[in-house]
């Protein structure tokens, strides 16, 4: 383990259902940058290690969106669950058109590492999510890294299918809100892949409709998705995913939800279930 994996900064702390809500910074060797996360620490944790489910935010949300908005730290208190939520990208790199639209660029990462330069530098945020970060949190929290899960929503639903996809052995579990499902076919995938990647022939290995299709988990996806999200019908493309999981034998359970949109009334509305579903594999 690197040296600078256990050295983080600690911004604040806040009891939350018996156990606690904290922020931090560290200097990121995949990225090359200092990046933000956010933890909630159950009570369960001042007995031993506890297992870590991890959350990826969607476009332009930070480490800050999930732990105040997700309502997911009840749940978490209740099966004792370490909840960790990384920011959405490298901040305040200074490339080109960095700042010019809210689906690419800053708080826009995509869970992917670039290849295209100047981005392949410092927006490798698959590396740092799926090796750099869990080793940080190891080295600084009581977190057992034999149960590990992953979840997220838009962006970051993408981000945890392709991630749990591609580590199957690491991530004992996954679910999604609202996940770009098959972005090599819709505008905010076409976008920042081809603006992030090289190659065209890599798209595809960075979308999980593609990859589920060929390598399907052992483990049971769970979707939720609103009937009256906003971008559904050109964004998210989940009856592509289902469509390859019937193809491939993947067990997935896709909720569609009438009445619900892309927001966090809807994530915390459902946000009991999913971390319920983790619990069944993480914990038992």
């Amino acid at each position: 383990m690197a040296a600078g994996y256990t050295s983080i900064e600690t911004k604040s702390r806040q009891a939350c259902f018996g156990g606690a809500v904290s922020f931090h910074s560290h200097a990121s060797e995949a990225t090359g940058t200092t990046m933000n996360f956010s933890v909630y620490v159950p009570p369960q944790a001042e007995r031993g290690n506890v297992p870590v489910l991890y959350y990826l935010a969607g476009l332009t949300c930070t480490e800050e969106t999930f732990q105040i908005k997700g309502g997911a730290q009840r749940y978490a208190a209740e099966h004792g669950i370490m909840l960790v939520a990384p920011d959405t990208s490298p901040r305040g790199v200074g490339n080109p058109g960095e700042d010019d639209d809210y689906d690419f660029g800053t708080g826009a990462g995509f869970y992917i590492d670039a290849t295209r330069e100047p981005w392949s530098t410092n927006y490798n945020m698959y590396s740092y999510v799926s090796r750099e970060l869990p080793e940080v949190i190891s080295a600084n929290f009581a977190a057992d890294l034999d149960r590990q899960g992953i979840f997220g929503h838009s962006m970051g639903g993408h981000g945890a299918l392709t991630i749990a996809l591609k580590n199957p052995e690491r991530y004992k579990s996954v679910s999604a809100f609202a996940p770009i499902c098959n972005p090599t076919e819709v505008p905010w995938g076409e976008k920042a892949f081809s603006g992030y990647l090289a190659d065209g022939s890599e798209w595809r290995d960075h979308d999980a409709t593609e990859i589920v299709r060929a390598k399907p988990l052992e483990n049971h996806i769970l979707i939720d998705q609103g009937e009256s999200d906003e971008f559904l019908g050109e964004q998210l493309s989940p009856e592509a995913f289902e469509a390859a999981c019937k193809e491939s034998g993947q067990e997935l359970t896709l909720r569609r939800q009438p009445g619900y949109d892309h927001s966090y009334y809807f994530i915390s509305t459902f946000m009991g279930d999913h971390i319920t579903h983790h619990a069944k594999t993480l914990v038992g």
